[in-house]
């Protein structure tokens, strides 16, 4: 790619936005009709009490999404380490072309249809930090400025596939089944695997070091933690001992726990306990490996602490497709309308909320000295999500009394979560970019999808609780329901966490990590 004094827009971004505009819609497709299909199938037919089948179907749901979110760590590692991002993206979307298959080919069997929903988890999973990040490698610093509007574009591409994806699959299900429902979306994704192999000629393609960096990551790391300095103790090494311990307890509770909760649990102590413990002697692999690299590892160890702060916003946006369309399994509504269906909103908002913010809004703040920094857009998107969950939790209550409300109600919550989405997860991705050096950018964004597995990890942990006795009774003594006093803790959750992430924004230095020109 040839730089020039202002840059040009890359040539080969239409293969990408076109892959994922399709793969998109092939996701969403199947995700937002799999509450709904676990309850009314014969998957689930074992489970007699309604109440608990819609709690099994929201496990299965929100554990499905735990796998889609864990396996950008392999995605990321194979990408930056061995194959690079073309390659991974490629043999992980033919993954993802299997699994649908088994949706479409299995719905009576629950081997085969979970089986499928593993592979779906792995395809897409594997491919999910990298198609971003390989957008990102379509620019250096001659059209870098051009990446806002293509990370922008490459966001609404998503919400364009999931729009037609939230209003057709649920009437494909309601009347042609789940064969045809879930074949569709299979369809779909084998032609964004299509699309992205055509322009297979014009990517920039980063080269891999194969051979291993002395500088990397990980190597960095173990310098930190293992050095030895004369006359000073390891505290950072007894802090990463300690988080390897907590993990390794953990896991021994997988009876108690379960092993998704207890794995996903050991995975985040770890991450905290290893990281915490080489930030606190990170100086330490000075001499020992280059500047450059002990400030980006110095980098990444920050960046994650603001991810870890945008997991309570996750909790609360995935459950969209599981707590809120049970409550609208519950609300009056046409005959031809199903609940599930009230999905599609939220990308329609989407598309017409990033070009009001980008023309209208951002504008306005910024005459008024306000400058919206990516930080401060995302501070305020938790808050928004927040605000979301008091008015679905009000409506709750509502129903509890006995009075009957329209589905129509659930727009005010929709479009409250909805400008918090556009505020964290589109500016997160530019943003989680930006902040990744460039070596280490497949894994960085494998950890910003990793704040998608830890916040539906404290959805599981959320609905294990209030499967416990004393847990409900304590609700009851409240004068809520368990429904309803969930929404309410979830609003808590994500307003606590808004006012912390806004403390630790204030202290960022956020870096810029974009290719050089040339």
């Amino acid at each position: 790619m040839t730089a020039t004094a202002k840059g040009a827009m890359p040539r080969q971004i239409p293969f990408i936005i076109g892959n994922e505009g399709c793969e998109r819609f092939s996701f969403y497709g199947m995700r937002n009709i799999l509450v709904h299909f676990l309850i009314t199938s014969t998957l689930l037919q074992h489970i007699t009490a309604g109440g608990e089948r819609e709690l099994a179907a929201k496990d299965l749901m929100h554990t499905f999404m735990i796998g889609v979110y864990f396996f950008p760590l392999l995605g990321g590692y194979l990408a930056d380490r061995f194959f690079g991002k073309y390659n991974t993206i490629l043999w992980f979307s033919l993954i993802y072309c299997a699994g649908h298959a088994c949706l479409a080919l299995f719905e009576h069997n629950a081997t085969g249809f979970f089986t499928g929903l593993g592979l779906i988890a792995l395809g897409a999973g594997g491919i999910k930090p990298l198609v971003a990040s390989f957008v990102g490698d379509q620019f250096d610093q001659s059209n870098k400025h051009l990446a806002k509007i293509v990370f922008d574009a490459f966001y609404w591409i998503i919400n364009f596939g999931s729009l037609f994806a939230s209003l057709l699959m649920p009437l494909f299900l309601k009347h042609y089944g789940p064969s045809v429902a879930f074949g569709i979306p299979g369809l779909l994704m084998f032609l964004a695997t299509a699309i992205f192999w055509f322009g297979r000629h014009r990517y920039v393609k980063v080269e891999v070091n194969r051979e291993g960096d002395p500088d990397a990551f990980s190597r960095v790391l173990r310098t930190a933690l293992l050095s030895k300095i004369p006359g000073r103790g390891r505290p950072g090494l007894v802090l990463a001992s300690l988080g390897v311990i907590a993990a390794m307890a953990t896991l021994l509770m997988i009876p108690q726990l379960g092993f998704v909760i207890a794995a996903c649990l050991a995975l985040v102590l770890l991450i905290a306990g290893v990281g915490g413990g080489a930030w606190w002697q990170l100086e330490r692999a000075r001499g020992q490996h280059a500047d450059a690299a002990i400030d980006g590892v110095r980098s990444v160890l920050r960046v994650l602490v603001i991810f870890a702060l945008v997991t309570p916003f996750h909790s609360l946006f995935d459950q969209k497709a599981s707590t809120w369309v049970i409550q609208g399994n519950a609300m009056s509504k046409p005959d031809w309308f199903v609940a599930s269906q009230m999905q599609a909103l939220n990308p329609l908002l989407v598309m017409l909320l990033i070009p009001f913010n980008n023309l209208v809004l951002y504008p306005a703040l910024r005459k008024f000295g306000l400058e919206p920094t990516a930080l401060r857009r995302m501070a305020a998107g938790i808050a928004f999500s927040g605000l979301a969950w008091i008015a679905v939790g009000a409506l709750q209550v509502v129903m509890d009394a006995g009075d009957p409300l329209s589905i129509l109600w659930q727009i005010l919550p929709y479009a409250l979560l909805t400008f918090g989405e556009v505020l964290v997860s589109a500016t997160g991705l530019e943003f989680a970019y930006s902040q990744a050096p460039q070596s280490m950018k497949g894994v960085v964004m494998s950890f910003w999808n990793l704040t998608t597995t830890v916040g539906n990890l404290w959805v599981l942990i959320a609905n294990a609780a209030v499967r416990n006795d004393t847990v409900t009774s304590h609700i009851g003594d409240t004068g809520l329901s368990v429904a309803a006093f969930q929404m309410f803790f979830f609003a808590a959750f994500a307003l606590i966490a808004a006012a912390v992430f806004a403390w630790v924004a204030r202290r960022y230095r956020v870096v810029d990590n974009y290719r050089p020109a040339g």
